[in-house]
């Protein structure tokens, strides 16, 4: 007769060893994440101080904060009326270690979950003494394990560069884990939901958007927040309010959460058959549309789901920050931000910045279309395309020219979008159209980055991530470049530093050409290294 804890330890068989494989693939990816957060952690840390030196620049910044623009950007705004050090870092930017650390948290799931079942690495794992219920509780493991490694690394930074209280860096450390487990818990289930990880992954996503916007708009009724902002579980860790009220019930939810989450996805998991999904992809038409059998429109088919979300996304914050000047140009700023917006007028270095800021968003958007084919080719989905009359030369130029266009025709309504959320608090419509031609003037920055994720495709395709550091070094030298008054060489490693800043600069068209003949380099590159290198399968 078997007992119920025979069954339970036979679901689980062989769990050391997919943890040790697992732990032995994500050994840089893992080590990658739990290096970001300590070293954003030390950025802010160590920049907050030489940023707001004294009492008149901290409290002029905690009034900017404290507006309810600000508090749709950052939170519920907790002790600002009384701000120091410990709540810039943990009320001012403590919203995006969560978004991290959820961000984290999905990725990590839907990897050792639905991609592998997709690409069928799973099958050949459980073709051996490997339990039903192992592979998902080896990805909750690891996730666990990245988010304690990554809460241990911010809070040390906490205690040991910054000197901060105990309990309020354990607070808000214990708020980042929190945070981190509720979401591996949804990506849990909605691994069980969807038949392929891009989709499993969107469905997370669109939960973590839908939190996102509810906490924004319970944080924009009242500071500290309103009710409305219960319902997100982004909220629930800002509401122990770290440094101010030190409260640590609130993280009890998050847990809760990510315990009836896991729940689902074990009950989800074993109600259905291995590789498939509770929500079935819809059957196609019998015949397809006649522009997706050539690979321009085959190309947009594949992006299209990709696309439509980041554009939404995009858009959306760029009408926020838009909105923002209003709120900006009533503040009364310390000389850091004109250092920072690098202009005497404060409203067009502000909406520069933010150009330059969405253009890091957009090139992002240039990778994971790449590394979406690199997904085509490790599924075998590539092989079935080029059986067909189609050369690998024109499928990758196809995928190239459509990402393309996508992120020219992107980054234009950004800019759009930036000037109308201006344009509603200035009355100055002009701005639609100055800034939306300012932010595709980034389109040869954004088109090197693409160049440089497409020569890694054609030639090492395991190092397409690598691509990554490229984004975030651009990121790092256009936020805090200025700040740390870097040498210009240093400045130069970006592609984004050589483009004219505009609106607040004239248009470098001599830059722009270089900067384009870097990029057709690459994808040239790239296209002779795909020709000639073997397509692989798994």
């Amino acid at each position: 007769m078997t007992t119920r804890a025979q069954t339970r330890d036979h679901k689980l068989i062989g769990l050391a060893t997919v943890v040790r494989l697992a732990l032995r693939r994500d050994r840089l990816s893992l080590t990658s994440w739990v290096i970001g957060f300590g070293l954003f952690t030390l950025y802010v840390v160590v920049a907050i101080p030489a940023a707001y030196g004294d009492e008149a620049d901290m409290r002029a910044t905690a009034d900017l904060f404290a507006v309810p623009m600000s508090r749709v950007l950052i939170g519920p705004a907790y002790g600002f009326e009384n701000p120091s050090f410990e709540q810039f870092v943990t009320n001012g930017y403590g919203l995006y270690f969560l978004l991290l650390a959820a961000l984290m948290s999905i990725l990590t799931m839907i990897r050792h979950t639905r991609a592998e079942e997709q690409t069928e690495r799973a099958e050949l794992l459980r073709s051996n003494a490997v339990g039903r219920h192992a592979t998902l509780t080896a990805a909750l493991i690891m996730t666990g394990v990245a988010n304690v490694l990554s809460t241990a690394a911010v809070v040390a930074v906490l205690l040991f560069v910054g000197e901060y209280s105990i309990e309020g860096s354990l607070l808000f450390g214990a708020g980042i884990a929190a945070t981190g487990l509720s979401f591996a818990g949804i990506a849990a289930v909605t691994a069980q939901l969807s038949e392929f990880s891009r989709g499993a992954s969107g469905l997370a996503g669109i939960v973590l958007g839908a939190a996102f916007v509810i906490r924004a708009g319970g944080d924009l009724a009242a500071v500290g927040g309103s009710t409305l902002s219960w319902f997100s579980p982004l909220a629930w860790a800002q509401q122990t309010a770290p440094f101010v009220l030190n409260r640590w019930w609130p993280l009890a939810l998050p847990l809760i959460l990510a315990m009836v989450t896991c729940a689902m996805g074990f009950a989800l998991s074993a109600v259905r058959d291995f590789g498939a999904s509770h929500f079935q992809a819809r059957l196609g038409p019998g015949h397809a549309p006649s522009r997706w059998g050539h690979p321009w429109g085959w190309a947009w088919r594949q992006q299209r789901s990709l696309t439509i979300a980041w554009a939404g996304s995009l858009i959306v914050g760029s009408l926020a920050f838009g909105g923002f000047t209003q709120a900006l140009l009533e503040a009364e700023l310390p000389e850091v931000f004109r250092q920072l917006f690098t202009s005497v007028d404060l409203l067009t270095g502000y909406l520069a910045y933010m150009v330059t800021f969405m253009a890091f968003f957009v090139s992002s958007f240039a990778v994971m279309a790449v590394q979406g084919l690199r997904s085509e080719e490790s599924t075998t989905r590539l092989e079935a395309i080029l059986a067909l009359p189609v050369s690998r030369s024109r499928w990758f130029l196809a995928q190239l020219g459509v990402t393309t266009l996508v992120t020219a025709v992107m980054l234009l309504v950004i800019g759009w979008s930036i000037g109308v959320g201006a344009a509603l608090v200035t009355r100055d419509w002009s701005l639609v159209l100055d800034l939306g031609w300012a932010q595709l003037s980034y389109l040869p920055a954004v088109g090197v980055v693409l160049a440089v994720a497409a020569l890694l495709f054609g030639t090492l395709p395991r190092l397409v991530p690598a691509t990554w550091a490229l984004v975030a070094l651009s990121v790092f030298l256009g936020s805090f470049g200025t700040l740390l008054d870097l040498p210009q060489f240093v400045l130069n490693l970006s592609p984004f530093t050589h483009l004219a800043e505009m609106p607040i600069e004239k248009f470098n068209a001599w830059a722009a050409m270089v900067l384009s003949g870097i990029s057709l380099a690459g994808v040239g590159i790239g296209v002779l290294g795909l020709r000639r290198r073997d397509v692989s399968g798994g």
